[in-house]
Formats: structure tokens, sequence, C-alpha cells
């Protein structure tokens, strides 16, 4: 028994070596257990050991009635050697994910509602959740009863469905701020939707270009993100919230507020929009994927009433219902305590990043670069020189594993475009940031460098 225990050890040591030197490739089939049997004189139950013990340790996996493979590694991996600073994310960071408090909320909403999580539901959403909403919201001036609260899947299908859907004012165009979420430019494109586009600044909007906007054209709904802006990470002030309330009245033109980092917000009298709204023309956009688990794919609509049957007969059409197993718990979630604890937490840490990437630009970055960094939220934006093309720049950081995303996706095609890149500190520590400023401000200096070189030879080279 002892020689076959050191067998299998021996058999595991050597694939495990290779495996972890890259002589058998991440996604390669492993030599089957026969040959492996064959190659090291040993059982074929000893083979099959090794390969188990492996499988275990996650370097390898089955794939019924063809083998085994070598994992493909992630660049997180202990394998990998090579740092990777990501500023291009807006997943949460790995790290602070509550996977384990919310695997318990899934075995206790199991527990407790086992007979209505694996059938159909209410396309609105899970009753119970609704209700739990309700006073969730409240605490940001939110206020709303169950009946005007959808649960959809993400809030990226909120987007979709009230673009797509008729509104009562009879308006076929939408406003959107520039730049602005390029997921929401997408579903534009690919409804083919009349798109207008009005500049969104440090400062906040026009509010008379935006009053022209609503008087002269048919507009049927505004998309703004007014908390934490993504790219800007900028916020309204109230005077302007309230601004933008008062001409929708006005105008009979609906809001869509995307607040999808609403549990970031460090002032305690911040309201959304939809709290100055008198007359039903505000739609109110929540997410959860930015604080907790995106994967659950779970955000909050508060529709005025003149939209909930249309929105809840296009939300049917779209997939019956929201997955009722992740609703019910967050419903737990949220009225244990645990959502408060979590988001309160990850506020303070990407506050942190925030001052980080604060000082670090102040470090490494000449006034050639506009920095522009929110007071709370997980997004920047960084103007270049203007002599610099950002894919420039974007490729150059690349070579060094920095990521980092141009801002020309988040503008229509017939908007002018800014030269800036947006800088998010999800997954990014304090001292990555300060890394990947510092290399930015080498990658652009080496650029330019390159210029002037360029430029020199073309003075002299008079052929």
């Amino acid at each position: 028994m002892k020689a076959m225990e050191n067998k299998y050890e021996v058999v595991k040591s050597h694939i495990k070596e290779q495996l972890l030197t890259n002589k058998i490739k991440p996604g390669e089939k492993l030599p089957s257990i026969r040959a492996v049997s064959e190659q090291w004189t040993c059982s074929i139950n000893t083979a099959i050991r090794a390969y188990q013990e492996l499988e275990k340790e996650h370097l390898i996996y089955s794939v019924p009635k063809s083998g085994y493979y070598a994992v493909l590694r992630s660049a997180s991996s202990p394998q990998a050697t090579v740092e990777r600073i990501d500023f291009s994310a807006a997943s949460p960071d790995p790290q602070v994910m509550p996977y384990k408090d919310f695997q318990h909320c899934l075995n206790r909403a199991i527990e407790l509602y086992e007979d209505q999580l694996f059938s159909y539901s209410d396309p609105q959403g899970f009753f119970s959740l609704r209700r739990e909403l309700e006073k969730h919201l409240a605490a940001s001036q939110v206020f709303a009863p169950p009946s005007q609260i959808s649960i959809v899947s993400g809030g990226q299908q909120a987007l979709h469905l009230l673009s797509a859907m008729p509104f009562p004012n009879g308006k076929n165009a939408i406003l959107v701020e520039q730049p602005t979420f390029h997921g929401m430019l997408r579903t534009l494109e690919l409804f083919g939707v009349t798109t207008l586009g009005i500049e969104r600044t440090a400062d906040g909007i026009d509010l008379d270009e935006l009053e022209r906007h609503f008087r002269n054209n048919q507009i049927k709904f505004f998309y703004t993100v007014p908390r934490f802006h993504n790219p800007l990470g900028v916020s309204y002030t109230e005077a302007q919230k309230k601004e933008i309330a008062r001409l929708a009245e006005r105008y009979d033109v609906y809001i869509l507020e995307d607040d999808y980092l609403a549990d970031m917000e460090t002032r305690a009298k911040a309201d959304p929009i939809y709290s100055y709204d008198q007359s039903g023309h505000v739609i109110y956009v929540k997410s959860f994927s930015k604080i907790m688990l995106p994967g659950l794919r779970l955000a909050t609509v508060v529709l005025p009433t003149a939209l909930m049957e249309t929105f809840r007969m296009f939300k049917a059409s779209c997939d019956s219902s929201t997955s009722v197993l992740s609703q019910a718990a967050l419903e737990l979630y949220l009225k244990c305590g645990m959502y408060e604890h979590h988001s309160t937490m990850v506020r303070e840490r990407y506050k942190v990043r925030l001052q980080a990437l604060a000082d670090a630009c102040r470090r490494h970055l000449s006034a050639d670069f506009r920095v522009q960094i929110g007071e709370g939220g997980i997004f920047s934006r960084i103007l270049l020189p203007e002599s610099i093309n950002s894919n420039d720049v974007i490729a150059g950081l690349h070579h060094q594993n920095v990521r980092i995303t141009s801002t020309d996706q988040n503008y229509l095609r017939t908007f002018k475009r800014d030269n800036g890149v947006r800088v998010s500190i999800i997954q990014t520590d304090e001292e990555s940031i300060e890394k990947g400023v510092a290399l930015l401000a080498k990658t652009v200096a080496a650029i330019e460098e390159k210029q002037k070189k360029a430029g020199y030879w073309r003075m002299i080279d008079w052929n």
C-alpha cells in the first residue's frame, strides 16, 4: 500500500511540475489514464488518483468521454508572475465581494421560500423583496410603494426595456448626456432610436440648452447619471437636480435617472432627482452590481404609475421574471443589515482609493493633463495633452500591463469627443494606483519625445 501511495505522489508531482512550468499549456489535453499508467508502469487506479488530486487543486479539469485538460489560469492565479494594473474594470474588486455572507442568505432563502423559488414568478418581482426595497429606498429619499417598484435583471435590462417601450407623452427621441454610459449608447443604436446629445462637464449641463431641447424636440426621456457620472465621476448640484425636475414637468419629458452608485454617496443631503419630482416624470433606476455580486443581475426600477402597466408587459415578454432565488436572497441580505454593513465598508475603501488617485496625479502628472476626480464613486477622467493620441497611450500602457480605456466609447458618433481616458479605481489598490499613474506619465512623456524626434528629422530632411 505504501509503495502505491508513493507512486501516485510521484506521478502527481511530475505532472504538476509540467503544468506550472507551462510544459503542458493551459487548455491542453493531458495524456490519457492508460497512457499515464503505461508511462509510469503503475496501475490504472494510481493514475486516476493522481489526476483526481490535481483536479482538487484546480490545476486540471475533466470532460466526460473526452479526458482531462489543463485549467486556463488567469493573471491572478498563483502561477502568474506578471502584475496587472486594471484601470478599465467596472466590476467590484473580487477581494470585497460578500461571497460567504450571500451564500448564507441563499441557503436561508431556500429554507424559507422553497415552495416559491423554483416556479414562474410575478414579472414585477418578488413581493417581499419589493416591500423590503420600499424601506431601503426611503433612506435615499426615494419614496414609493411596492406597486411602483419593479425588479429587473440588472440595470442594463431596465435601460433596454425603457428605450424600447412607448411612453404616455407620445414622443420618440431620447436625449443623453455627452459623454455617457456606453451601454446605454449601444442600446439606443441597436434600436435605431433618434438620439440627441447635450454636453456634460465637471460643472454640469447648460440648463438653458436643456430647456431648448425639451421645448423644441420630441424628447421621450432624458437619460442622466446625476451621481458619480460614468465616465466623468462628477455629480449634479442640488439646484441643478431641482431645475431638471421642474423642466421635466413643464415640458412633459420623462427623466431616466440612473443612480447606479447611490450607495457610494458620502454627502448626507445629496438626494436624487426623484426626490424633487412633483409630477410623476422621474424614473429611478438603482443597480446592486457595483456594491456586491454583479453576476446576480439585480436592479430595481421605481416607475411613475402612468408607465407601470406598459413596463410590466415589456418585462414579462422579455424574460417572464428575474431570478427569484437571487431576489429572495437579496431580501434577506437587506433585512439582516448585511447590505448596509458591506456598502459602508466598500464606500470607505473606494474613498481611500480615490484620494490615492488624486495624490498620485498631483505627484506625477504635469499641467498639460487635466484631471477630473469626483468626490466619491469609482470613475475619474484624465484629459491628455492635445498633441497625444489616446489610443497610442492605451497601447503603450497595455504593453506594460496597465489596462485603461478611452472615453471615445462614451460619445455619440456625431458628437465632438474629448482626448481623454477613464480611470476606474474599483479593482486597484493604492500601490497599483501609484504605479499606474507613474506609468501613464512616463508613457505620455515617451510619446512626446518620439514626436519631437520625428519632427526634428522632418525639419532637416529636405528631400
